[in-house]
């Protein structure tokens, strides 16, 4: 014991001691960082709206490493596109049209409550850069009904018009971000809320929907119902070297998006066609 300590009383030594040890306690837990959230935490959930193209493909189907084709190869047979959301701002549009990019899709809108903020300038850009465009909507079936949700969509950038360079609206139905991934719904049920879609988009445009949807999810979501495939072009996510098994009702999808890593915007996406084939898609 040091002799500027030896005539505080015991007691009191021992409160300052107590204290001390708080306070470098404290100091411990401020420095270090805080874990993140389990997947169960509320707090780990992406907030309504952020939601995109692709969001639960690498979390729920993985990546398949396999080198893909050589462009030179699926050139010859298939074009290129990419989807974009507001997550990628104002997009480089001449840089992917340089880089071979004929056709985009922009998200949007999301259930009855969100439109992209930066619609207008991916939308228009893509389009006055000379690539075929159009715009997809999320869906949140456990939100609103199908068709107001495509009446919103339909209301905020998701129609079509016959000029030769806008595709059909696409619907995009994956797994749910927010929560459970079929969105509480029985397999009946979400067939239910995705026919109503269709059918309320096909009344106010014309046009058949292109349905954008993983097969596991579909699979599981919908008990892989059959009935769409005669009327709505297919747009698969599977990133890997090959589309693989499609949903019951496609022999053959119209588009698949490949990787979520290409350059530029991350989402890059194949067109099962020639340009002149995609351009037959616009026009209907």
């Amino acid at each position: 014991m040091d002799c500027v300590t030896s005539h505080i009383p015991l007691h009191r030594r021992r409160s300052r001691r107590f204290v001390t040890g708080a306070l470098t306690g404290l100091l411990l837990t401020l420095s270090i960082p805080a874990a993140a959230p389990s997947p169960a935490d509320s707090r780990s959930l992406p907030r309504r709206g952020s939601a995109y193209m692709g969001i639960g493909v690498l979390t729920h189907d993985g990546v398949d490493a396999t080198p893909l084709e050589s462009d030179s190869v699926h050139r010859v047979t298939q074009t290129e596109g990419v989807d974009v959301a507001s997550y990628q701002g104002n997009v480089a549009w001449s840089t992917l049209w340089g880089s071979g990019v004929r056709w985009a899709y922009t998200k949007g809108t999301e259930g009855t409550y969100y439109k992209n903020s930066s619609f207008t300038q991916q939308y228009n850009g893509s389009y006055d850069i000379g690539m075929i465009r159009g715009a997809y909507h999320f869906a949140t079936p456990d939100t609103t009904g199908g068709a107001a949700q495509a009446d919103y969509f339909v209301d905020h950038g998701g129609g079509w018009s016959n000029d030769g360079k806008t595709l059909p609206g696409a619907l995009d139905i994956e797994w749910n971000p927010y929560g459970d991934d079929c969105y509480g719904k029985s397999k009946s049920a979400m067939v239910t809320w995705i026919r109503d879609f269709l059918d309320r988009y096909k009344s106010r445009t014309g046009r058949n929907a292109v349905i954008y949807t993983a097969t596991s999810w579909w699979t599981q979501c919908t008990g892989d119902y059959a009935g769409f495939g005669a009327t709505n072009p297919l747009w698969v996510a599977r990133y890997a070297s090959a589309a693989g098994t499609l949903p019951s009702g496609w022999s053959s999808y119209t588009m698949w998006q490949y990787t979520s890593s290409g350059p530029t915007v991350g989402d890059h996406d194949r067109f099962n066609g020639s340009v002149d084939k995609l351009k037959g898609l616009a026009t209907g």
